[in-house]
Order: C-alpha cells, then structure tokens, then sequence
C-alpha cells in the first residue's frame, strides 16, 4: 500500500482519462528512458526534438479547443501529463510551463488571430514557448519591471532583459512583460508575444548553473529595440497585461502544489523501500521506531496534503478556485514537500547525499518550489489579506 493512499476523486472517475493516462505513460517510457533523461540532465536541457515526439503523442495543447489545433479536453488531461511525467522520473520536459501556464494566456486573453496564428504550432511543439517576467532587479513585485515595449511606427520596440527564464534557451514563442506606458505601474504592463526566429536585437544570455532542476534550462535573455507588430499585445489592447497575469495566478500556483504534491508521494516511496531494505546494526532501518515514527508523521500530513490538494483542484475545475486558497495550496504544500525530501534523505545516509539516488535530486529540485509562482512569504501576505 502506498504511504498516501487516498482515494480517486470523482473527478478522475472517467475511462477517457485513465485510457490518456495509460497512453501518456507508454510515451514517457517509450520516449523519455532513463537513459535519455541523463542525457539531458548532462546537457542541462531536453532536445529540441523532444517538444515535436510529445506534440504528436498528444501531449502538448491537451486543453486547447480542437478548432485551434488542440485536443479539446479540459484542465484534468493537464493533470495527467504532468502527474506520469513525475512518476515517470522524467526530468527537465516543461510541458507544465507550456501546457498550464502559457498556452492558457492565448486561449484565455488571445484575439482570434493570434489564437490561430500560434497555438496550433504549439500544440504539435514547433513552438516551444516560454514567459519572461523576472528581471535582474524584480521578482515578485511584477508592477516594478523596468523591460518597456514603447510604440513605434505600427508596432512596438521591446527594450530591457530578464533572467530565471524557463526554456529561455529553446524556446521560439516568448510572452514578454513589458511597460507599454512607463510612467503607470498596473495599468502599464502589457503582455507582448514574440516570435524569436529572426527577431533582430533578441538575444539568449547563458544558461544559468542552477543548484537543481539539471535538465531544465533557465537563462537570461536581452531586448535591444526588438520589434513586435502592433498586433502581438497579448487580446489586443494595451494595459491589460497585469489583469491577464493575476488571472492566471490560481492555476499557476495550483500546479506547483500539484507537482510538489507528487514529489512528496514519489519521496516516501523511495524512502520506504530503501528503508525496508537497508541494514544498520543488525537490523533493517526501518525497524528502529524513530523511522517509524518519522514516515508515520510525514504519511499522515502528506496524506492532509492530498486531501486539500483534490479539494482545490475540484474547485478549479468548477471555475470557483480563489486566490487565497491556491496560495494555501502552493505555501503549505511546498513547504511540506521541502520537510519530507530533507527527512527522507537523512533516513539514506551518505547515500542521500549521493545524485545516482533519486532522493538527493529531489531536495536540490523541490527547493525552487518555495520561490517561484511567488514566494512563500508573498503567499502568505496575500492570505493574511483574506483573513
């Protein structure tokens, strides 16, 4: 029995969905073999190609409306791709970042042309997409970005740079916050869509040596008056960009204690079958009573954890998740998560400290989790304010 044994929502109970399930797991294993991921993880991102296998297994767009490109289905397929690949041990593909943080701006915010004109290319993974909001001197506080995309001619000149950026280094299709009018902090940003092939004055920093996430590429990335049609303003109309970005904020929060949720499910299983298996004095570590004890207290608030996470994502799918209580989710899960993989690596010794295991690789990834999608201590701000 697994340590968190709660049962399937009702919102999973489907066949549809449990076939996509089986159906995404055979391409993770088919795909994406240990083998491969070592190799991305050495490169310090996944091949390019890899984006166009997932594209035409079905696993990118997997909510985009079909007239788009898409596959027509709904934020639970969403769940799917992202809950196999972390089972799967697949390391460093961002089809969360691309599938549930991106693509929902175009299909949400989008005019009809540029739905047209983009999502179907990132559906099959022509387009690798990313968001450029961090700016070397602006984190959390998105009303203070100094990046401007000032109005020239019949479009817009994009000056500034960012950093921390995800798929900074593959992707072709970024969404740039940007001030369209400087001197406003909201109603100033905007959301610029820019393709990079061929834009003059775009350029990729490094790629940036991070203390986790080894096959995930992050980098900075430059704009000396790169140029973007007048039609590229994310729905059309300048000064929307901050509303466009709050409103996205309950997913985007939802899916980091989603996936920080798995990494604690995944954490005690390999913790449990390590411990059942090694020997210390005699006897297994899991027969001393302080193992017991410990993986007893961390089953039991994991399995708190899950219940709430279910909750908030039935919640989102009705459309009634709010803000204070996706950040609850994000704050209280990451935070968990951060406990169970130190605890659960003490229990491995030196092995723990060792990245053959998988265990030392999930206390060096989960720590980002307490960061981005807004930091811990935001989150709880904008909970304080609820209260």
């Amino acid at each position: 029995m697994p340590a968190i044994n709660v049962a399937q929502p009702e919102f999973m109970e489907d066949e549809e969905i449990s076939i996509f399930a089986d159906a995404v797991g055979k391409f993770y294993d088919q795909h994406a073999p240990e083998k491969r991921v070592l190799e991305w993880r050495a490169a310090g991102q996944v091949e390019r190609e890899f984006w166009n296998e997932a594209g035409s297994a079905g696993l990118l767009g997997v909510s985009v409306p079909e007239e788009y490109g898409g596959h027509g289905g709904d934020f639970r397929h969403d769940m799917v791709v992202i809950d196999q690949q972390a089972h799967h041990g697949v390391e460093g593909f961002a089809a969360s970042l691309h599938n549930t943080i991106i693509l929902p701006y175009l299909v949400r915010h989008g005019t009809e042309e540029q739905k047209k004109k983009y999502l179907p290319k990132l559906v099959t993974g022509d387009l690798v997409s990313a968001i450029a909001m961090t700016e070397p001197g602006v984190g959390s506080d998105l009303q203070s970005i100094t990046t401007t995309a000032l109005k020239d001619g019949n479009g817009y000149r994009i000056n500034g740079a960012k950093t921390y950026i995800s798929n900074g280094q593959t992707a072709d299709f970024i969404i740039v916050v940007a001030k369209t009018d400087p001197n406003e902090r909201a109603k100033g940003i905007s959301l610029m869509l820019l393709e990079t092939e061929g834009a003059e004055g775009f350029q990729r920093g490094k790629k940036l040596d991070k203390i986790g996430l080894d096959a995930s590429d992050t980098s900075e990335l430059f704009f000396d008056d790169v140029f973007v049609p007048a039609e590229n303003v994310l729905g059309g109309e300048e000064g929307k960009g901050f509303y466009q970005l709050m409103g996205e904020l309950p997913q985007e929060r939802l899916i980091i204690a989603m996936q920080s949720m798995t990494g604690i499910e995944k954490a005690l299983e390999v913790t449990l079958e390590f411990v059942k298996e090694r020997k210390a004095f005699g006897q297994t570590i899991w027969d001393f009573q302080n193992t017991q004890f410990v993986l007893a207290d961390l089953a039991a608030r994991g399995t708190a954890a899950r219940v709430f996470v279910n909750h908030c994502i039935a919640q989102h799918l009705e459309g009634k998740l709010d803000v204070p209580t996706a950040c609850m989710a994000k704050h209280m899960v990451t935070e968990l998560q951060g406990e169970v993989v130190d605890k659960c690596l003490q229990f491995h010794g030196g092995a723990g400290y060792i990245n053959d295991y998988p265990i030392a690789r999930m206390f060096r990834d989960s720590r980002i989790t307490r960061i981005f999608g807004g930091s811990n201590e935001v989150m709880k701000m904008v909970i304080a304010r609820s209260l």
